[in-house]
């Protein structure tokens, strides 16, 4: 019997594609036996070029203030990353998957698993989904939990700001069936839990992320230093903080795990009392890690702080540019819907052969500039 393969530039056969397919299945749109929901993509593609070439950005944001009022932190994560999709949907860019590559078109002897009929459903031909990794990822979250964090002018501190983020990155891949793993620190390491993706794992981060702050100081060094022992395979690193630390300590220790293979994110929590330096009165103010008090006039030190603050923000933006690191700081009024689709979207970006590349290259010359084994 002859067979028609048709044109490869525009995806068309003579027949439907041969595999393991259900009728009733294909029938009803579903996707073939074997995918899961989230290799299935959780958010579908729009393939149009104008979309691709525009920016992605929720429509919608949730209250951060609300979602920090729902006590269980499970459930606020869920809240959060519910708002996230539904932001997505409302969006005229519908969204992705952040394993999705490309598509291509279906030729005989393809797996029909990869099809896409939602697409063909659409267009009329059929298209393949490429993933750049069709194995779990690993990721682990570094949480700082030192009094520091414990600061906020709002309704909620920094601590609670970092731990729904945490959550919330931890929910979505779940959901993603990537493996996650926890370590919180302060100024030694608290909790650590290995990168898992079981029944019950979710629920036990979430119980560690829940703890309440015991105590003081800051040592940053520490966690990551125990990241790049402890972790054998390459994964991604997330580091949530408000990085009160030397740039310097910065630098050694995340060209560290660069020189590993790991892929690293640095998330920086800042209140927006510190952003701004807006307070009103003289008085005596505390240091929560040193419980130091000291008197301080608005007038005469709010120039001095901005100037070093900015300062310290930018040695910290050089060294995780130099070693090609993603460095986001968000306020926590910035809702957390919005903070969580930086984050994929930068990753989905970076995910790139090209950014890869560039990224690898830029960590080698981290390590020669000033990076080296910790």
């Amino acid at each position: 019997m002859n067979h028609r393969h048709g044109d490869a530039a525009t995806g068309e056969t003579a027949g439907r594609p041969r595999g393991r397919l259900s009728t009733a299945a294909s029938a009803r749109g579903r996707p073939p036996l074997g995918f899961t929901p989230a290799r299935y993509g959780i958010v579908c593609l729009l393939m149009s070029d104008a979309h691709q070439n525009r920016s992605l950005s929720p429509t919608a944001a949730v209250d951060p203030a609300a979602v920090m009022r729902i006590k269980n932190l499970q459930l606020r994560a869920k809240a959060v990353v519910e708002g996230f999709y539904n932001g997505l949907h409302r969006s005229p860019y519908h969204g992705f998957s952040v394993e999705f590559s490309e598509y291509r078109p279906y030729t005989v002897g393809d797996d029909t698993r990869g099809l896409d009929w939602k697409l063909f459903a659409r267009t009329d031909r059929y298209f393949i989904k490429k993933f750049e990794d069709e194995t779990n990822r690993r990721c682990y979250l570094v949480v700082d939990q030192s009094r520091s964090m414990g600061y906020g002018s709002l309704e909620y501190s920094k601590m609670e700001y970092a731990r729904t983020i945490a959550a919330s990155l931890a929910y979505f891949l779940t959901l993603q069936r990537d493996s996650v793993g926890l370590l919180t620190f302060d100024e030694t390491i608290g909790e650590f839990l290995s990168a898992r993706h079981r029944p019950g794992h979710l629920h036990q981060l979430m119980q560690c992320l829940s703890r309440d702050v015991t105590g003081k100081g800051t040592d940053i060094a520490a966690p990551l230093e125990q990241m790049a022992t402890l972790i054998r395979k390459r994964g991604l690193i997330v580091l949530l903080s408000d990085l009160l630390t030397p740039p310097e300590t910065m630098r050694t220790n995340l060209a560290y795990l660069r020189s590993r293979g790991h892929e690293v994110i640095v998330l920086r929590i800042l209140d927006p009392r510190e952003l701004r330096f807006d307070l009103d009165q003289a008085g005596m103010v505390r240091d929560p890690e040193t419980d130091q008090a000291i008197y301080l006039d608005p007038e005469e030190v709010r120039q001095h702080y901005q100037q070093h603050f900015d300062q310290h923000r930018t040695q910290l933006q050089a060294v995780c540019d130099s070693l090609g690191v993603p460095l986001h700081q968000w306020s926590t009024d910035t809702p957390p819907d919005e903070a969580l689709f930086s984050v994929i979207t930068d990753q989905q970006r970076r995910r790139s052969p090209a950014s890869r590349n560039n990224a690898i290259r830029s960590a080698a010359r981290g390590v020669g500039l000033g990076g080296g084994n910790a």
